[in-house]
């Protein structure tokens, strides 16, 4: 379950100061796929990073799976974020030293869980995810941008995460791969029962999802029920909404 109640949030430029949020109200308690979606600058980035933890609200209230982030000390923050948040950025960040089966095992081993039972969970994920035997003894050099992801996917996931959160995750990816991905997202939520949020500004990407919550000017306009629709419709109603705002 996800909650944004008012969240407000503002950085300083120069001598004066940025509202990246002006009041977010955001609720997902269903598992499913679902895209914040919004132009460069609406705030979407912002956004995912306070419902990861990452950064915090200047005010407002942010829960999730039924527990307040936006109040917790850092300590508590950073073991929550662990064990019950996956996050996926736009670049891999995987370490080039490392093999891929490494790649997904390297939180857990910095977290201290025993060997043994990491390596064939790590395993595990990588086949869900199409990176076959033989592909997850290789170094990120060796594979494709679309293996990559998925390694940073299944390391998102080593820690069976409720909430697994993308900022722009096939934004290095090429079409083809971009969609196998996309594809990929929706089968785990619904397989794992989880609520993967992805922000994009894509209707391509957003397509594939159950709702799209539409972020212009740092507020929630309008929320978008995909059902049949195809990108071209998409992209129609989401102009309409952003164009009235």
């Amino acid at each position: 379950m996800i909650r944004c109640a008012q969240v407000r949030k503002s950085y300083p430029l120069g001598s004066r100061s940025v509202e990246a949020l002006r009041g977010v109200d955001l609720a997902v308690d269903e598992p499913g796929f679902y895209a914040i979606m919004g132009a460069s600058g609406s705030g979407k980035s912002t956004l995912l990073h306070l419902l990861a933890g990452l950064d915090r609200p200047d005010s407002g209230e942010l829960s999730i799976n039924n527990t307040r982030i936006d109040s917790m000390n850092e300590r508590d923050l950073t073991r929550f974020r662990r064990d019950q948040i996956g996050i996926v950025f736009q670049q891999f960040n995987l370490i080039p030293t490392l093999t891929a089966v490494e790649n997904v095992e390297l939180p857990g081993v910095l977290a201290g869980k025993p060997r043994e039972e990491l390596r064939a969970r790590a395993l595990e994920l990588l086949n869900l995810l199409g990176v076959t035997q033989g592909r997850d003894a290789h170094r990120p050099e060796a594979l494709s941008g679309g293996e990559q992801q998925r390694v940073a996917i299944a390391r998102a996931l080593i820690f069976a995460p409720r909430v697994v959160l993308a900022d722009e995750p096939t934004g290095s990816l090429d079409s083809r791969s971009s969609e196998a991905l996309w594809s990929v997202l929706g089968q785990l939520a619904d397989q794992r029962e989880m609520i993967v949020m992805m922000v994009t500004h894509e209707p391509a990407a957003a397509v594939h999802c159950k709702q799209v919550f539409v972020l212009h000017d740092g507020v929630i306009r309008a929320t978008i029920g995909v059902n049949a629709k195809n990108a071209a419709d998409l992209a129609s109603e989401y102009q309409r909404i952003s164009g009235s705002a």
